[in-house]
């Protein structure tokens, strides 16, 4: 797995000639934020959230994350090389929860809502050649559909499944309760006069 590889331990020498990974610059309320994309996934530089957060995240505080939740990573930190603690978006979204406070609604919601898709939307635009994955959810039902070549491709043994539900929706809409009494009393208007 990739991130075991690029998880560093600088301690020997040998990992002197490895290069950072390029990370992605952030700014909220004049703080930065250090976050990167590694195998699609978010990691967030922790030293930069506990900044955000309002207090320092130590090793007795990120220790409550699972080991694949929280990383060592050579990283490009304000355009040097550093090694840097970085956290998964599941343990940052982990660590608000643990630390709760009302601004961290507002927090959660920007890197929900700005940062991640940043980060997405800037990977995709390098790799607008490869195929990608996502799933439309219906409330009658999920379908995977596949982009490429900027197209969208369903798995053709869903078809079946697709077109079954698009001939389901066709039934007649129930009238409210309301015009129901309506339609009485108009009736009754004619009937009586």
């Amino acid at each position: 797995m990739s991130i075991q590889l690029a998880s560093r331990n600088l301690s020997t020498p040998t990992n002197i000639e490895w290069e950072p990974l390029a990370s992605t610059l952030f700014t909220r309320q004049n703080l930065h934020l250090h976050a990167l994309l590694l195998e699609n996934q978010p990691w967030f530089c922790a030293r930069d959230l506990g900044r955000l957060m309002g207090f320092h995240l130590n090793d007795r505080v990120v220790s409550k994350l699972d080991e694949d939740q929280r990383h060592t990573l050579l990283i490009n930190y304000h355009g040097q090389p550093e090694t840097r603690l970085m956290l998964s978006e599941s343990g940052v979204y982990a660590l608000l929860v643990y630390h709760y406070s009302p601004g961290h609604r507002l927090l959660r919601k920007w890197l929900t809502h700005q940062v991640v898709p940043a980060l997405r939307d800037a990977r995709q635009s390098k790799n607008t050649d490869r195929p990608m994955l996502s799933l439309l959810d219906w409330p009658e039902m999920s379908l995977s559909l596949l982009h490429w070549q900027d197209e969208g491709w369903i798995r053709l043994r869903d078809m079946p499944y697709l077109l079954l539900n698009r001939t389901r929706r066709r039934v007649p809409m129930v009238k409210p309760w309301w015009r129901k009494v309506v339609e009485v009393f108009q009736s009754s208007k004619h009937s009586v006069g």
